[in-house]
C-alpha cells in the first residue's frame, strides 16, 4: 500500500472533481450557493412552531464556568498554564473561579429548570478525572473519584429536574501532563483519550443521554498548535496537522470505548465548528476550496466517509507528509454517530491574496503573532473584512448562513441527523436601574437564527435540536471576562446570576416550542 493510498482512503487516486470524489469544494460550495426559503428577508419571523420532541438546550464548558481549579484533586490543564502566562489572556484573567459552577451547580440547575430547558450540554474536565495522566507501561493512572463524583451528582441533578444530560468529554482542557509529553500532535494522546473515555463511560454511561467526544477539534488543533491564540499556544503548522489527525483518531477510539462501557442507551456525537465561506475576486472558488478543506472537510470526510481529502494533502505537502496516518486509522475514525453537532456563529469571506497588498486576516480569531491557523494556505488566501452588523466579537451577523449550512450538510450527508450545539452572541450588556438586563441585540440575534433553523427544518433537514451558547456569561478564552455570551448575566464580583431578557425570551420558546412575537 502506498503512503498516498494509506492517507487518502477509498478515494485515493481520483483527481479532484472526478466521478470517484465530489468536487473538492462541494461541501461548502453547496452551502454557499443554496437558496433560502420564503419568509421575512431579515429572518425576523415569529409564531413559527418547532416539531414535537425538538430539543431546546443551552451549553457551557468546564474551564469556562466551573472554577475550583485546584480543589478535590483536580490537576492543571493547558488552559491553567496558558491563562497564567503573561500576555496570553486579556486583563490577565484566568478560570480559577470563573462562574463558580463547581459550587453553585444546584442553583444553576434550578435556573435551567425555571427556564424550561430540555437539555444541558456541559463538558467534563479531563484533569479532574486523571490529574496525573493515563496509565503508562506498568503504571496504572490514578482515577480521581472526587472528580467523577462531582459529575455524577451533576447528571443526577439534571435528571431529577427533567433535563437531559449531554456530556462532552473534551472542551479544550487537556491535562498539562499530557501536553508536557507532546500534546495532541503525538499519537499517545489519542491512546490516553481512549482510556479516559472508557472511565467516563463506566461511570456515567448508565445515565448520560448523549456523549459528545470532542468540541471543535479545529480550534484545538489549529489555534492551539498552529496560530497559538489558544492553549498551549504553539506555532507549529506541522504539529497542527498532526493534531488534526490525532483528534480525529481520538474521536473514533472514544466512541468505541464509550460503546463498550456505557450500560445505558446513550447517543454518540461529535461537535464541529463549521466555516461558512463566501468568496470574492478572481479565483474565489480556489480560495473557498482551500479554506473549506482545512476548516471543514479535513474533519467531515474522515469522520463520515473514512478518507482524507486528496486536495488538502496536496495543499499541505510543503508542511507535512501525513506519515502520522497509519494503516487502519481511517476505519477507526469512521464511527457511526447518532447526531453531528453543528456550531455556527458567523460567515467568513476569502479571496486569493495578490502577493503585494497588505494581507488581511479577518478570520474571526484573536490575533496571535507568529503562527497560522491555515497551514499551506496562509500565504495564498486572505480573509477580508465583511459588512456588518457585528457582535462584540467583531463577527458579522448572518442568520442565512446557518440555514445554508444546515441545508448543505443535509445534502452532503443525507443520512446524518444534525443538532445545533452552539449558537449565540456576545454583546456589551448593561444592568438597568431596576436590576434587569435588557439585551435586545442578543434577543434579536437568537430570533433570527432560530428562524433560520426552522426554515432548514421546513426544507427537510433532520435537525434534532438547538443549544444556545451560553447559559452563563463566562471565561471567554483569550478574551477573559471581557466578552459576554450568556442568556444569564454573571456579576463576576459577586457571582450573582440574573436572567437577561434574551433568557426569558428563550425560556418561553423552550416551554412552548413557538418563536415568541
Amino acid at each position: 500500500m502506498t503512503k498516498c493510498d494509506r492517507v487518502l482512503g477509498p478515494s485515493a487516486g481520483h483527481p479532484v472533481g472526478s466521478a470517484g470524489e465530489r468536487s473538492a469544494d462541494a461541501t461548502m460550495k453547496s452551502v454557499t450557493t443554496s437558496t433560502t426559503t420564503q419568509g421575512n428577508t431579515d429572518y425576523r419571523d415569529s409564531g413559527l412552531v418547532f416539531p414535537p420532541g425538538f430539543t431546546f438546550g443551552s451549553a457551557t464548558a468546564a474551564y469556562q464556568v466551573e472554577g475550583a481549579f485546584d480543589e478535590d484533586g483536580r490537576g492543571p490543564s493547558i488552559w491553567d498554564t496558558f491563562s497564567k502566562t503573561p500576555g496570553k489572556v486579556s486583563n490577565g484573567d484566568t478560570g480559577d473561579v470563573a462562574c463558580d459552577h463547581y459550587h453553585r451547580w444546584e442553583s444553576d440547575l434550578d435556573l435551567m429548570k425555571e427556564l424550561g430547558l430540555g437539555a444541558y450540554r456541559f463538558s467534563i474536565a479531563w484533569p479532574r478525572i486523571q490529574p496525573d495522566g493515563p496509565s503508562t507501561g506498568a503504571r496504572t493512572g490514578w482515577v480521581n473519584q472526587r472528580g467523577i463524583d462531582f459529575y455524577s451528582r451533576l447528571v443526577d441533578g439534571l435528571l431529577e429536574r427533567g433535563i437531559r444530560p449531554v456530556a462532552t468529554l473534551y472542551h479544550w482542557d487537556l491535562p498539562q501532563v499530557l501536553e508536557d509529553a507532546g500534546g495532541w500532535p503525538v499519537r499517545a494522546t489519542a491512546d490516553a483519550f481512549e482510556e479516559y473515555a472508557a472511565i467516563m463511560g463506566g461511570a456515567l454511561g448508565d445515565r448520560v443521554h448523549t456523549w459528545t467526544t470532542l468540541n471543535e477539534p479545529w480550534c484545538s488543533a489549529y489555534l492551539g498548535y498552529g496560530q497559538g491564540g489558544h492553549a498551549p499556544g504553539r506555532h507549529e503548522p506541522d504539529a497542527a496537522l498532526a493534531a488534526v489527525h490525532h483528534l480525529n483518531l481520538a474521536h473514533g477510539r472514544a466512541v468505541h470505548a464509550l460503546r463498550a462501557t456505557s450500560t445505558g442507551d446513550p447517543d454518540y456525537s461529535i461537535t464541529l465548528n463549521f466555516h461558512v465561506l463566501r468568496g470574492v475576486g478572481d479565483g474565489a472558488d480556489e480560495a473557498i476550496r482551500r479554506i473549506d478543506g482545512l476548516a471543514n472537510r479535513v474533519f467531515t470526510q474522515p469522520l463520515l466517509r473514512g478518507e482524507y481529502p486528496a486536495d488538502v494533502v496536496e495543499d499541505t505537502a510543503s508542511v507535512t507528509d501525513w506519515s502520522f496516518v497509519r494503516e487502519g486509522d481511517l476505519a477507526v475514525i469512521r464511527q457511526s454517530i447518532d447526531v453531528l453537532g453543528v456550531n455556527y456563529y458567523s460567515t467568513a469571506t476569502v479571496r486569493l491574496w495578490d502577493g503585494a497588498s497588505p494581507m488581511q486576516h479577518n478570520d474571526g480569531h484573536k490575533a496571535a503573532g507568529g503562527g497560522t491557523a491555515w497551514p499551506g494556505s496562509d500565504r495564498v488566501v486572505e480573509f477580508v473584512e465583511q459588512p456588518g452588523p457585528y457582535t462584540a466579537m467583531g463577527w458579522n451577523i448572518a442568520p442565512e448562513g446557518l440555514e445554508e449550512l444546515l441545508v448543505g450538510l443535509a445534502a452532503e450527508y443525507p443520512e446524518q441527523p444534525l443538532m445545533v450545539t452552539e449558537n449565540g452572541a456576545a454583546f456589551d450588556d448593561a444592568v438597568a436601574d431596576d436590576g434587569s438586563v435588557p439585551d435586545p441585540e442578543r434577543l434579536d440575534y437568537l430570533r433570527r437564527h432560530f428562524t433560520a433553523a426552522h426554515r432548514a427544518l421546513q426544507r427537510g433537514v433532520d435537525l434534532r435540536g438547538y443549544f444556545v451558547w451560553s447559559l452563563l456569561d463566562n471565561f471567554e478564552w483569550g478574551y477573559g471576562y471581557a466578552k459576554r455570551f450568556g442568556i444569564v448575566r454573571v456579576d463576576f464580583d459577586t457571582l450573582e446570576r440574573t436572567v437577561k431578557d434574551s433568557g426569558r425570551w428563550y425560556g418561553e420558546l423552550a416551554r412552548t416550542g413557538v418563536i415568541p412575537g
